[in-house]
Order: C-alpha cells, then structure tokens, then sequence
C-alpha cells in the first residue's frame, strides 16, 4: 500500500473559521497539559507517566467541543516526538519535546475518517464537527484510493487549506530505465543548477523581485499601533499584517510552482539524475554572504520533488558525497584544481586544454560519480 495527499484550498464561513481556529486552540491547549503533566511525572517518580486528552476534559469542559480526534492525534503525535527523542539511533538528532505557542506555533490539526466522517463531493468537503466546507476540488483521487486522514491548517495570510491523505494499491511498474540517458545536476546560486549538458535551471528571484514592495509594506506596518513590543495591535495593524504576510505567501506560491514545473520537466525527459548531497542549511549560513540567494533558489524543495517524483517513474535518482571534490577535477584529464575551491573563479582551465565554467565540469564529474555508484550499487544485489 502507498499514500498520497492531495492539498485543497477551503473556503469556510465565518462560523467554519471560528471552529476551526477553536480546534487549534484546543489541540495546543492538550499538548501543552499532557507535556506538562509528563514533566512532572518524571521530576516526582522518575518516568513519565501516560496521559491522554479525556483526562482534562473535566476540567476544560471546551475540549468536548471540538472533534475527539484531532486531540487523539495530539496524543499520538506527543508520543512521537518522546520516541524520536529518546531513540538510540536518533537521539542526536531530536531534541525534547517543547510546549507550542499561541502566536508562533503553526495552526492545523489532524483528524481521522471513520466510516465516511470525511468526504468529497463536487465542490465541498465534509469534515467532523465542521460539515460541509467549500472547497476547490481541482484534482480527483483515483479508483480504488481509500480517504484516511485530513489535515486541515491555517497560513500566515488567512486562507484554509486541507490536505486529504489517501491509501492505494501501488501499480507495477513495468518500465525499464535507461541508465544511458542520465544527467548530472551541480549547484548554482545564480541559476537553481548547471546541468553536465550546460543548461542553467532558472534565473528567477522571486524573494529578490518582489524585495521593494514587500519592504513598501513593512515599512508602513512598523508605524502602526502595534508594531512595538508589548503594545496593543489595531486593527489597521492586523489589517497590514495580512497584507505583508500575503506577499510572503505570493513569492511561496511562486518559488513552488516554479520547483514542481522544473522537477517533472527533468523526471521526464532523464532516467537517471545524479546530484549532490549537500547540507543547505549550512549554506544559508550568513558566513558565507549568500543565505538569501539560497533560501530564495528552494534547492533542497527541488530535490526533494526530484527524488519522489523519479521514484514514481521507477527511475534513479542518485546522491554523490558532498565532500567528493566535483568541482576541482577536470573531467577531461583527472587533474585536481586545489585553486577552484575560491567560489570567485568561475572558470577552470587546465594544462589538458580544457576551459569551462565550473558548474558544468563539477555537473560532468557528478554524472559519472553518480553512474559509477549506482553501478557498484546493482552489483552488490
């Protein structure tokens, strides 16, 4: 069995909006009292006690208002975060459990379909103790899809969405990929990627270009009542607000749509696609005067779309180490450029004769690396 979500804009009334907002509210709410409750537990007996949402019920008499679910999710997910945390193969990589705030946490809940609770029709969806909502059923699940879940969240601009998780039998793919026809990706800050053919990904800034008049509607958001700590927000400065986090939004949209267009463009026409596994967030460091190039290229989105898209193909999509000195070998000869490793030469030139942009030798040296292991890696099985 394989899953598959399908992300649907809502449109609910004001009264939908209210409970939706309320259903938040209560599932940070039961986080933050088992959390609490865990802790205690541990600091009084030494381990942390079970806990469940019906507990505080009693006490919270609003938390039977909203959909029983969403708040057994919690749970489920409370327990999640205790596992990750103190798993023995994870544990450097999660930290403990923390309580959510009510102005920066992110606002979704996740409730369950049992026996036809969560349903599609032409243009609504209907949901647990919210009925049926409007929505933009823009894509249908296909034949034989089970609906499971769905997870309905809130973003920073206002607007609703909901995304439907479904369960199907995943087909056999009978399609044999051709490892000849495989490409080698290098990357670029000024352009997404250089391909090993010479082809630059994309041009585009959306942050960049739509730098003047988001800063426009910062700068008249910072001289409304509201704008200063602990001060009362107008409603002229909630008002803003909106209107800033609606260019946020407006430059996500665009950077994703973009992504998506670019990653089914190169799962479509290669078999095999070989990138490096680089760490971006490191990248984004300020240290290296570039972070704002990086996080508005999206390069880690873009292979994360590469990977699963090409899975679905039944295609590969293969990582080369990224400390593997792609961009100091000359491709032509082997040689090794100690001197490329300054990012200000953007050519290489080698004793062999060879002159070419450096992205491009260091995308022919990915592709072969790349093709390299994957052959070793068939070998083996």
């Amino acid at each position: 069995m394989a899953d598959r979500a399908i992300r649907y804009r809502l449109y609910p009334t004001t009264e939908q909006a209210v409970m939706f907002v309320r259903t938040f509210g209560c599932c940070r709410k039961v986080w933050n009292l088992m959390l609490s409750d865990k802790i205690e537990s541990y600091r009084s007996a030494g381990k942390f006690a079970a806990v469940t949402p019906a507990m505080y019920k009693k006490e919270y008499p609003f938390l039977k208002e909203v959909d029983s679910l969403a708040l057994a999710n919690v749970q489920l997910n409370l327990q999640a975060a205790f596992r990750n945390r103190f798993s023995k193969s994870r544990r450097k990589k999660n930290r403990f459990p923390r309580y959510k705030s009510a102005k920066h946490s992110r606002r979704s809940y996740t409730t369950n379909n049992q026996h036809g609770t969560i349903a599609l029709s032409d243009r609504s969806i209907r949901l647990p103790k919210i009925g049926y909502v409007r929505a933009v059923i823009h894509r249908r699940p296909g034949n034989g899809w089970v609906l499971k879940s769905a997870t309905i969240s809130q973003e920073s601009d206002g607007t609703y969405y909901v995304s439907v998780l479904f369960a199907f039998e995943e087909p056999v793919s009978s399609y044999i990929a051709d490892r000849t026809n495989a490409v080698g990706l290098d990357y670029a800050s000024d352009g997404l990627y250089t391909d090993s053919t010479g082809h630059i990904g994309s041009n585009h800034k959306y942050y960049r270009e739509s730098q003047r008049k988001l800063a426009r509607a910062q700068h008249r958001l910072s001289r409304m009542q509201g704008s200063r700590r602990l001060e009362k927000k107008s409603s002229n400065y909630l008002k803003q607000l909106r209107k800033v986090n609606r260019i946020h939004r407006h430059i996500a949209h665009q950077r994703l749509d973009h992504l998506h267009k670019r990653s089914t463009e190169i799962a479509n026409q290669y078999d095999v696609v070989c990138v490096e596994s680089l760490n971006m967030r490191a990248m984004a460091n300020r240290r290296f005067g570039n972070g704002k190039a990086t996080m508005d290229n999206g390069y880690g989105m873009f292979l994360c779309m590469l990977e699963y898209k090409l899975a679905d193909r039944n295609k590969y999509f293969v990582k080369v180490d990224r400390y593997f000195p792609s961009s100091q070998l000359c491709h032509q000869c082997g040689r090794r450029h100690r001197e490329m490793r300054n990012l200000k030469i953007r050519t290489l030139t080698c004793q062999c004769g060879l002159t070419m942009n450096r992205d491009q030798n260091a995308a022919i040296n990915i592709l072969r690396e790349g093709l390299r292991i994957l052959n070793e890696s068939s070998e083996t099985t």
